[in-house]
């Protein structure tokens, strides 16, 4: 439907008749049931959602009717999609029932009923590129939010309050399904965020259209705007939490200066490893790790598992680059984050870094991405940090300073090529193209026999 041949949403008033709206859905709830006062017996179903047709302007629709209907028309769209909504009926907001909607800007609600009204998806492709970008503009103002350090500072003051919050996605639990003492059946996800001041704070999603929604994210690569989340205090974790509600519009990957600075921040912290580190089981002994892998076996594993695991296995190291710069081999790391520190800066530049406000410390070591294969494939880049690398290559770093190109050279041929026993932790990450990173734990030239026994196994 064309744009021209429709009412915009500041232009709504309650005498028009048959007034058509197209708008972009930017926040929906889940349909939900009442008894039927009319028919004893019988229930009403109902969901509401939220359309906006230009950067200021947007209106909660509701629609109301039998199960069939109601759930038919929820189940033909999703938040980020763009609808014409024909012949709503259009009425004042009400104080009582608004109240439990999301704001809006108009005076008005939409109401939308199987007998006189249709919702379709919006097929004019000029109207749904000119909507689109109105996805990515924040529902309150842009600049009125809480940082999550905000939140944490205020604690308990902030309990119950509805609250904008902008954070940087850290990652994303799997749903999980429960049954209420009565019988209900009910769903939860957990969604950790972050921002420049604290390092990881949890959303909590209660409806399928929010955990659908939340399950689309991309962990580390994704900033939120959340407009009126409620904010409580976890008793049972003793920390702040944030939930979505009814009242709640998420907007993904604002189009806001601020989005874009916490976006550049999240990105320089994802890369540095530092929230892999957080919170991922410890590196276990060496001599414990016995389950052998293939390469494609990691990568498969890595793909079914969201936590850390460990393995060995036997492969050829097919990228070892010691014989670039020196500075591209060894390199100056903060002590307390790992975070890496120019050449020649005397602090760390963190901002989560848990010593900051202390004393600087750095640790200097080899630092080398590693790529090994087998006949099932090849996992790129594989950090072999010190002191692992000092006992792999049997050199120190001031030993390794000093040698010649030539030297450092046969160092490198000792290695490449070379079947190896390789003990390595494999952490599931979107960053990487293969899904993983994977730090080395240990690594020796393999022996032949040993490497027969086990590839005989795995073949």
């Amino acid at each position: 439907m064309a744009a021209q041949n429709c009412f915009a949403i500041s232009e709504l008033h309650p005498n028009f008749s048959h007034p058509k709206v197209v708008g972009i859905v930017i926040g929906k709830s889940d349909v939900r049931s009442f008894p039927d006062r009319k028919n004893i017996g019988c229930d009403r179903f109902t969901f509401g959602f939220t359309i906006k047709d230009s950067p200021d302007f947007f209106i909660n629709v509701s629609a109301w009717g039998n199960d069939g209907y109601v759930n038919g028309l929820s189940n033909s769209f999703i938040i980020g999609e763009c609808v014409t909504v024909e012949n709503p009926l259009v009425t004042c907001k009400d104080p009582e029932k608004d109240k439990f909607c999301p704001a809006t800007p108009s005076l008005y609600r939409l109401l939308v009923t199987e007998a006189h009204s249709q919702v379709l998806l919006c097929t004019d492709m000029d109207t749904v590129d000119k909507m689109l970008p109105l996805i990515h503009l924040p529902a309150k103002d842009s600049r009125d939010f809480y940082s999550l350090g905000d939140i944490v500072a205020n604690g308990r003051s902030l309990d119950g309050l509805l609250l904008n919050i902008l954070a940087a996605v850290r990652a994303i639990s799997e749903p999980k399904q429960f049954t209420t003492s009565d019988g209900r059946r009910g769903q939860r996800l957990e969604v950790k965020l972050f921002d420049d001041s604290v390092s990881s704070f949890a959303l909590v999603c209660w409806d399928r259209e929010a955990i659908q929604l939340a399950l689309t994210l991309i962990p580390k690569e994704t900033v939120l705007f959340l407009a009126d989340v409620k904010i409580s205090f976890d008793n049972f974790r003793n920390c702040m939490a944030a939930a979505v509600n009814s009242k709640t519009i998420i907007t993904v990957n604002p189009d806001t200066r601020e989005a874009s600075q916490l976006y550049s921040f999240a990105k320089e912290v994802a890369e540095s490893g530092i929230l892999d580190q957080d919170g991922k089981p410890e590196d276990v002994p060496v001599d414990s790790i016995t389950d052998v892998y293939t390469v494609s076996q990691l990568k498969q594993k890595a793909q079914d598992n969201t936590e850390a695991f460990f393995g060995v296995t036997y492969s050829f190291i097919t990228k070892l680059d010691l014989d670039s710069s020196v500075s591209k081999v060894i390199r100056t790391r903060c002590s307390r984050c790992k975070f890496q520190v120019p050449e020649g800066l005397q602090s760390c530049t963190n901002t989560l870094c848990p010593g900051r406000g202390q004393v600087f410390a750095a640790t200097t070591g080899f630092d080398l991405l590693v790529d090994f294969t087998d006949h099932t494939g090849t996992l790129h880049a594989c950090s072999l940090r010190s002191p692992v690398a000092e006992m792999t290559l049997g050199c120190t770093t001031e030993e390794f300073t000093s040698l010649t190109d030539d030297e450092r050279t046969a160092m490198k041929w000792k290695f490449l090529l070379e079947r190896c026993k390789i003990h390595v932790k494999i952490l599931p990450s979107t960053k990487k193209k293969a899904g993983v990173r994977g730090p080395i734990l240990a690594c020796s030239l393999a022996d032949p026999g040993e490497v027969k026994q086990h590839m005989s196994a795995l073949l």
